[in-house]
């Protein structure tokens, strides 16, 4: 049986919106897709003295998201869910927990279309998937709905602005109920999202011996190898002054703070270098306008114009 409680907060992490966002601003004309993640509860004591007034905290978090190939894909005009369509977009290692729509120039509250389509979702009992971190086995309806739109004015039009909201569909009810939406970040405070991470990749250890220069070669490597390691080291000079990985090693240790100022001074250097690159481009930039303009002047006086 599904669960019809409500969701008191929706959790989305930053990488994972802003990409949303990238991929309805290049769209060519509105979007919508498939939402996936999780749903896990946590129990809150409302009294110390008695237990029984316990309840469960239930946060929604989204994961990934699929867009759909056309606007409508896995529905029809009216609003039915076209199971065999939905069925092929998921991802069977992936949890459906609701879909999002991407419009523009649009008012930020759901349409009748939008809340026929949240229905019919979350009444499909294929995809009620169980509530992590809960003593009671009871399993959780994909009814979440996130709308993401475009202010229907904007004084400036090269300043792009995105409003999202997210609501919960109660089967109960049969009404959209808002939910607030936590965006989630790399921090301490945001370590719990992050508890079931696992790397697919491991890192090598990295010995480092300060005893030892880096930039010695050993003795089975060949002539033409320590040529060409010679021949990297001369041109990464050029563009490091002279900070070789034999004199970086001497950041890290007591030594660090004798390499301050030199660093410094090599970071004042590359500041200048880059600035005298940003004036050749003003320069040369200022060059063709003037071009162009010249250019233009001569197509009018040959077209009789002037």
């Amino acid at each position: 049986m599904a669960s019809d409680d409500p969701v008191q907060k929706v959790a989305i992490s930053g990488p994972t919106l802003a990409s949303m966002i990238q991929r309805i601003s290049t769209s060519e004309s509105d979007i919508d897709g498939l939402l996936f993640g999780h749903v896990n509860s946590s129990i809150l004591s409302l009294s110390d003295d008695d237990p029984s007034t316990s309840t469960a905290n239930l946060t929604a978090t989204i994961t990934s998201f699929i867009p759909a190939p056309t606007k409508p894909y896995f529905y029809n005009s009216i609003g039915q869910i076209d199971t065999p369509k939905l069925r092929s977009l998921s991802l069977p290692s992936l949890t459906l927990i609701g879909w999002f729509s991407g419009r523009r120039q649009t008012q930020s509250r759901p349409s009748m279309r939008e809340f026929g389509v949240t229905r019919s979702l979350s009444a499909t009992s294929e995809f009620h998937f169980p509530v992590k971190d809960s003593d009671s086995n009871f399993h959780f309806a994909p009814c979440l709905f996130l709308l993401l739109t475009t202010p229907c004015s904007s004084s400036d039009p090269t300043i792009h602005t995105y409003e999202y909201r997210a609501y919960q569909f109660q089967s109960a009810s049969l009404n959209f109920e808002p939910r607030s939406i936590d965006i989630v970040n790399i921090g301490p405070a945001f370590r719990g999202h992050y508890g079931n991470f696992i790397t697919t990749s491991v890192f090598p250890m990295l010995p480092f011996d300060t005893r030892r220069n880096p930039m010695i070669v050993d003795t089975d490597v060949s002539l033409s190898d320590k040529k060409k390691i010679t021949n990297h080291q001369r041109h990464l000079d050029l563009y490091a002054q002279g900070f070789d990985l034999a004199k970086l090693s001497g950041l890290i240790g007591s030594e660090a703070v004798n390499y301050t100022s030199s660093l410094e001074d090599l970071y004042s250097s590359m500041l200048a270098k880059l600035e005298g690159l940003a004036r050749q481009v003003e320069n040369s930039n200022a060059l063709v306008i003037e071009k162009e303009n010249s250019n233009m002047k001569l197509r009018y006086k040959v077209a009789g114009l002037d």
